[in-house]
């Protein structure tokens, strides 16, 4: 079965063609090319500012942590997913160039007969936690509360969202209508250990991760908790691999694909390694924008839902060429190996290393990667934008095997 079809046959999709669809009549806000709604100050009334407004959460990621909990029952797990909610909405307002102060409320659906009282106050203390963290790191963000509701009719384990909501002047917003030819593209690492991480990040983030989990680990996991699939979906494609969660990182890595030990991974099992808490970029854009203000810097993506194709949802009449990207993260070189994915579709499905892409003129390159460099973040020029031929709007991607062609 082509991978493709395998995502589709599990209820996912990379482009969400269904979703551009339902909303393709809908406002699009102030700023249409924007990485987030952009809407009047309905909040203060005042023509110089808007609002935004975003929703996102941790995903299938959380029937991950629940595979890990019930093999350990450590709830600490479900931290991470807490922080997950709150960097997909953080993130993408990020982009379009808010900073902050923001506001953030939380929603979590759960089924009582499975997910206890620990597990929530894990989860809810995560965030607490991590918008102190937050705020320590320069990022104003404060918690409202939000809604933990019992639908066991409806959900099997939890789900687990966030809401976020941040007012800026006009002015300062980021729109990706500004990504123009001779831009530059410069790309920050998803993987490794940066300045506000401990232990080594994946970099998968917060996407992808029903094909991960299911291409990855064992189908003893299907037995054990079919209350972590879909049942309508063909047991063939549910936990296909060959994996354990316990098991050493090192050892799999290195029957897997022939790595060495690193000490970066000492201590650290697979599935901790899979559940890397999504990196924030968001101390590393504030920097960035005190530093040189946002009338240089055209663009900004998230390359979250659509992997390295996401700029195609931004710019138009365009040639975007990646052609110089970081190295393949293990991860996503063990999920290729294993699965046999074609690299046309991994690029479209996951980051393969860089979640944070720039474009900006060559003159902003410098001072882009040395805050990268001053947080810890791998970075470098991956790409350039060229003028479109024939008012088309496309993406190359120089992969392993050769040139990846993307079209609107």
């Amino acid at each position: 079965m082509e991978s493709s079809s395998r995502y589709l046959n599990r209820g996912v999709s990379a482009t969400k063609d269904e979703v551009h669809r339902a909303i393709a009549g809908l406002d699009k806000g102030l700023f249409p090319s924007a990485f987030c709604k952009v809407l009047p100050d309905v909040l203060g009334n005042d023509p110089d500012f808007c609002n935004l407004i975003h929703a996102d959460g941790a995903g299938t990621k959380s029937s991950l942590a629940y595979l890990y909990w019930k093999e350990t029952g450590l709830t600490d797990v479900w931290k991470g997913i807490a922080r997950d909610a709150v960097v997909m909405n953080l993130d993408d307002l990020c982009c379009a160039g808010a900073t902050g102060p923001y506001l953030l409320s939380s929603t979590i659906g759960r089924n009582k007969h499975r997910i206890p009282g620990e597990v929530i106050e894990a989860i809810i203390q995560g965030t607490e936690e991590y918008t102190e963290e937050l705020r320590q790191w320069g990022m104003d963000l404060r918690s409202g509360g939000g809604e933990t509701a019992d639908l066991g009719d409806l959900i099997q384990t939890v789900v687990v969202d966030s809401t976020m909501t941040a007012r800026m002047q006009r002015d300062a917003v980021i729109s990706n209508h500004r990504i123009q030819p001779r831009d530059v593209i410069v790309g920050f690492a998803s993987f490794g250990t940066c300045a506000y991480e401990s232990v080594e990040n994946s970099g998968i983030g917060s996407n992808g991760l029903t094909s991960a989990r299911h291409d990855l680990l064992h189908h003893d996991y299907l037995h054990r908790y079919p209350e972590s699939v879909d049942a309508s979906v063909d047991s063939s494609l549910q936990y296909s691999g060959q994996f354990h969660l316990n098991e050493s990182l090192h050892e799999v890595l290195g029957s897997s694909l022939g790595l060495a030990p690193h000490a970066s991974r000492d201590g650290l099992d697979f599935g901790r390694w899979l559940l890397s808490p999504t990196r924030t970029y968001a101390p590393l854009i504030s920097s960035l924008l005190r530093d040189i203000g946002t009338e240089g810097l055209h663009g900004m993506v998230h390359c979250s839902g659509g992997g390295q194709t996401k700029v195609l949802h931004f710019v138009k009449n365009l040639e975007v060429i990646k052609d110089d990207c970081f190295e393949i993260p293990p991860l996503f070189a063990l999920i290729q190996k294993i699965t046999g994915t074609t690299w046309q579709e991994m690029y479209r499905v996951f980051n393969m290393g860089h979640r944070l892409e720039l474009y900006l003129p060559e003159s902003l390159v410098a001072p882009a990667l040395d805050w990268g460099k001053h947080y810890g973040i791998a970075a470098k020029v991956v790409g350039r934008v060229g003028q479109a031929i024939n008012n088309s709007t496309s993406l190359q991607i120089k992969g392993p095997e050769g040139i990846l062609q993307y079209n609107a």
